[in-house]
């Protein structure tokens, strides 16, 4: 071809194109066309060069964005002519350049492939029953990877030799296991041992043994992609009671792990967008509606719950186990039949402490909890706990298209979330909060957030925060050039924030509770003007130093101003009220009765309580002065918390929500046999005299007169959502804004978030809620991390 008719173009594709078969994909499609040139990684994504016809080139370009591997997203193609190289013949894949500040990011970690699950479960396949096996589709990445660019060296399987067959697939272009970073075989990769409580490794094959002391009722801990499972015979009653006395979870709902959909439709409702997140390669768990009669055959699983966590093996080692449940079968029609058996499968994680990753520490941390050890030696550089998900069942619009997330982890992490910027825009690190913790940093127009760390009330937690900071800021390539945090000066998050804000020379920015829960969904969904915020959740410091929780909020970008909130109710013991019901439910009492008909129907409700003179005492001594032992909150869920009190449904809680969960459970069951929730307009009250203040003690206090938990459940979902409607409508439309945002855990409770979208849609207004992160604490760092860019930008 004469030269004159040649066009050489330089392109850099940005986006999540490391490690998911990108270069393989280009060489081939390179080759395919007759052009010539190379691909390479590089610190800013997949460099290419490439020579030929310009229509051709525009053709290449394309298909690399509609025929991409399928773990890829390409976010940006940026192209420039450049020189010809007149003797250019051919088209080939060149080393890594490391130069350079990093502005790409590795993929997350994605479910075994249909093709190496066939390889693996065919007996004259070389890495038959390889619980390893791995390709550019599929396998760990973000778990196992220490800092860009993406190659074996920067992984922990740095360790693993490949053997010469290996090493054959990995070095050729056209195999699917080209430049796959895990890859390895029997020969020359990790291989899995089981262990007993010494620490001595069982004779005999890993996985045959561990099904077998699993029907014998052991537990047993597994190694996974981001940490370690505890797992249990799901149907085996004595091994869940065990696993929950051991672990000290008695009540809290367990997840299960079964084969397939066909498995799972035999005791849950799933409808196609479900199907589709269990089938996913992120494969998070899902919340399934539960059918009649499964918490008889799961008992102690997830009691009182109207769903169940279920999801579908996402390793090799979990469909080798059913591989072995089921006789070790050489064909593979068993794979889309219904199978009986599944697995508790919880994370490792004692006494809410982070997940346990390294082995030793296993042996360790477990000791007491787990009977066996099932262990492997490829390191996990990064914890990433399973993602937990539902799907959203709004009808119409842009919601209806992606899951509702309660943990956001495996499967997603390091996913970047895109912002609404342009320009120089200054990179953030926002250190979350205290509860169910995440940090988000920033990179020009995109957010990462961490993966699920949790609660920092312990040592252990506090160090793996840390470790995260450290491991992102290095995967990255980034320097803060801001630090945000929650305004609650004895959060550990902010302690921190405060001394990498030292440590940078950068400024520090405190963000209120619930405009960061706003502002994350602000950010998420690019909404560019003022919005009406409903700011639902358990508890946030507020602008006036006291516990908030059910604000109503009008919110721009960095500015916040609060225009209602819920009538106060009184919270006695400080933090006991929010793990004790009964509490709340004496307030309500307290704050609309006399003192005399309080003290008698507080002495006869909660009479078996063994704090109840005290708490009577303090609850009436409160009625005429202020007092440290008994502050006014407006927390929606401390509201939630006195309705069940109130309907008798929860008294004490052994878990967090859990009084809450079980209310949604009764109200889904009264919807189960009725049409619509009740709702009774004549139970709350709207006081405009200064900020708008919504009062549901009159709903509250009723409750107290039924007997019928279902109905008083439902009773109070629906006045909630009227009350709700009512309030957020008279409120918006005197700010005339038509935009509003729902934020805060409250919103976990898909009766009052689809409650109050319907109602609010129907009144014309556009409603948002989060979904790329969670609408609990867990989004909070992606809400600072967006304030603080627009006070920094305002600055500029």
């Amino acid at each position: 071809m004469k030269t004159d008719s040649l066009t050489r173009r330089r392109l850099q594709v940005r986006g999540v194109v490391q490690g998911v078969g990108f270069r393989p994909f280009v060489h081939r499609l390179a080759r395919e066309m007759a052009l010539t040139g190379w691909v390479r990684n590089g610190v800013t994504g997949v460099h290419i060069e490439i020579q030929g016809d310009a229509d051709k080139l525009s053709r290449f370009a394309e298909k690399l964005i509609i025929a991409a591997p399928r773990l890829a997203r390409i976010d940006e193609i940026i192209t420039e002519d450049i020189a010809l190289e007149k003797t250019a013949s051919s088209f080939f894949v060149e080393e890594s350049a490391c130069d350079g500040a990093v502005t790409t990011i590795i993929g997350a970690d994605s479910a075994i492939c249909d093709l190496c699950l066939k390889e693996m479960l065919t007996p004259s396949d070389r890495r038959y029953r390889y619980p390893f096996i791995n390709c550019t589709h599929c396998g760990p990445r973000y778990t196992l990877v220490r800092h860009l660019p993406y190659d074996r060296a920067t992984t922990s399987m740095s360790v693993f030799t490949q053997c010469a067959e290996c090493l054959t697939e990995y070095t050729n272009t056209e195999h699917r296991r080209y430049h796959a970073e895990p890859n390895a075989c029997p020969r020359c990769g990790p291989h899995l041992k089981l262990y007993d409580a010494k620490g001595q490794s069982l004779m005999g094959d890993a996985i045959h043994e561990t099904l077998r002391v699993v029907r014998d009722g052991a537990i047993v801990a597994v190694k996974g992609l981001g940490g370690f499972h505890l797992a249990c015979d799901a149907r085996n009653r004595s091994a869940v009671d065990t696993l929950r006395r051991r672990k000290m979870r008695d009540e809290k709902p367990f997840a299960l792990m079964m084969l397939n959909i066909e498995s799972a439709r035999c005791w849950c409702e799933i409808d196609e967008e479900e199907a589709k997140l269990l089938q996913s390669s992120e494969r998070p768990i899902v919340l399934l509606k539960k059918k009649i009669g499964v918490d008889d055959i799961f008992p102690k699983i997830a009691g009182g719950m109207n769903t169940l966590g279920i999801m579908l093996p996402y390793t090799p080692i979990h469909y080798l186990l059913f591989h072995e449940a089921l006789g070790r079968p050489s064909t593979h029609d068993w794979l889309q039949q219904a199978h009986d058996s599944s697995l508790v499968m919880t994370s490792a994680n004692p006494c809410g402490e982070p997940l346990v990753i390294d082995n030793e520490e296993a042996l360790r941390r477990l000791s007491g909890i787990a009977d066996y050890w099932l262990m492997h030696d490829r390191q996990i550089v990064s914890r990433c706990d399973d993602s937990v998900v539902r799907a959203n069942k709004e009808t119409g619009g842009p919601l209806s298209t992606t899951p509702q997330f309660i943990r956001r982890a495996r499967g997603y992490t390091p996913r970047a979330i895109r912002l609404r910027c342009t320009g120089n825009v200054p990179p953030v690190l926002a250190t979350g909060g205290f509860f169910k913790n995440t940090v988000c940093i920033t990179r020009d127009d995109e957010a990462f957030l961490s993966p699920h760390i949790g609660s920092l009330d312990n040592v252990a937690t506090r160090l793996a925060f840390d470790a995260t900071v450290t491991h992102l800021l290095k995967l990255l390539d980034v320097t803060p050039q801001a630090i945000a945090h929650d305004r609650h000066p004895d959060f550990y998050s902010t302690h921190v924030a405060a001394a990498l804000a030292q440590r940078f020379s950068v400024p520090l920015i405190g963000v209120s509770h619930h405009h960061a829960h706003i502002a994350a969904t602000v950010a998420e969904h690019h909404i560019d003007e003022p919005v009406v915020g409903l700011a639902f959740d358990g508890m946030g410091l507020g602008d006036d130093d006291t516990t908030w929780g059910g604000e109503l909020l009008l919110v721009d970008d960095a500015r916040c101003i609060r225009i209602g909130h819920l009538m106060p109710l009184l919270l006695v013991g400080g933090d006991r009220a929010a793990r004790e019901p009964w509490r709340m439910a004496a307030s309500v009492l307290a704050q609309t009765m006399t003192a005399q008909e309080a003290e008698r129907t507080i002495a006869r409700r909660f009479g078996a309580q063994s704090a109840v003179s005290t708490v009577t005492t303090l609850l009436l001594r409160a009625q005429n002065q202020k007092s440290l032992h008994t502050p006014l909150t407006t927390s929606m869920g401390r509201a939630f918390d006195a309705a069940a009190g109130a309907l008798s449904v929860c008294a004490c809680m052994s878990y967090e929500g859990q009084a809450a969960m079980l209310l949604e459970g009764l109200a889904h069951r009264y919807l189960d046999r009725h049409s619509t929730l009740p709702a009774d307009t004549s139970l709350y009250r709207i006081d405009e005299s200064m900020l708008s203040i919504l009062d549901i003690k009159p709903l509250l206090a009723s409750l107290f007169d039924i007997d019928d938990a279902e109905y008083g459940a439902a009773l109070f979902h629906g006045t909630l959502i009227a009350a709700t409607v009512d309030w957020t409508d008279r409120n918006a439309r005197r700010e005339n804004i038509r935009q509003i945002v729902c934020g805060g855990g409250c919103f976990m409770n898909t009766l009052l978030a689809r409650g109050v979208e319907r109602g609010l849609s129907a009144r014309g207004y556009r409603v948002w809620q989060s979904r790329a992160v969670p609408s609990n604490d867990g989004g909070l760092s992606l809400g600072q991390a967006w304030v603080a860019i627009q006070m920094l930008i305002g600055n500029q």
